[in-house]
């Protein structure tokens, strides 16, 4: 994840990094990387190129291009990346309200303020990067995000999406095959077949055994001997990705 603060004062570049960084200490927050930007015509150029940052920190009152300038350009390559607002003057709420920015935070920052819009951002960022699943069901259809399904059980032609919360969300009956159903899952890398009846979140996995698996949740999956080989090797690649 990245974060950009631009702002043609380095006074307050300087300030709202010392914000940044204590934030980052604070949460542990190891994975975020930020850039600075005292040239707002510089990161314009960089947006309009295609690369994009997940936050944007920006003061509104700059030269050549402003804070509206850089939002709306943000907004034409990218419609999930967070804009906050820190400026010296109330007069263009309205704008970034145009923009869709999350916060609006007038110069000097208090502490408390940007560490509340920060952490509503990085929320906001978060809940936006999750995909969701559709799932008809007698109730009308529910979406679920890809992040909280646990397990996907087929059970006489009717999906069970296990949730990590422990809910159990049912379809009505599916009238494509199992395997046509969950395909849009499979291309995720987190979800793995391992029985023709059972997809299951790599993340949630507790324990790999011979032939079933261990949730999180304590419930074991069964492994189909044809899939055993394949099931162990892509769990041991995924593993060896996420804590590489």
């Amino acid at each position: 994840m990245k974060i950009v603060i631009c702002d043609d004062s380095i006074e307050d570049v300087l300030q709202i990094e010392k914000l940044l960084n204590k934030y980052l200490r604070l949460f542990s927050r190891e994975d975020i990387k930020q850039e600075r930007y005292l040239d707002a015509a510089q990161l314009y150029q960089r947006i309009q190129e295609g690369d994009l940052a997940d936050i944007y920190i920006l003061d509104m009152i700059m030269e050549e291009k402003n804070g509206i300038d850089i939002g709306n350009q943000v907004r034409k390559v990218g419609r999930e990346n967070v804009i906050i607002y820190v400026t010296s003057s109330n007069d263009f709420a309205l704008e970034a309200y145009g923009v869709h920015a999350v916060r609006y935070l007038v110069k000097p920052v208090s502490e408390e303020k940007f560490f509340e819009a920060l952490t509503y951002a990085l929320s906001f960022t978060e809940v936006e990067r999750d995909s969701t699943y559709l799932v008809k069901t007698r109730d009308g259809f529910v979406s679920v995000f890809y992040s909280q399904i646990e397990v996907i059980e087929n059970v006489s032609r009717r999906l069970e999406i296990h949730m990590k919360s422990g809910e159990v969300i049912r379809s009505i009956v599916i009238r494509k095959s199992f395997d046509q159903e969950i395909e849009e899952l499979v291309r995720d890398r987190n979800f793995l077949l391992v029985h023709k009846s059972y997809l299951i979140n790599l993340n949630y996995v507790k324990k790999l055994d011979r032939n079933d698996v261990v949730m999180e949740s304590g419930r074991r999956i069964p492994i189909s001997k044809a899939r055993a080989m394949d099931v162990k090797r892509e769990y041991l690649l995924f593993v060896a990705e996420k804590y590489r």
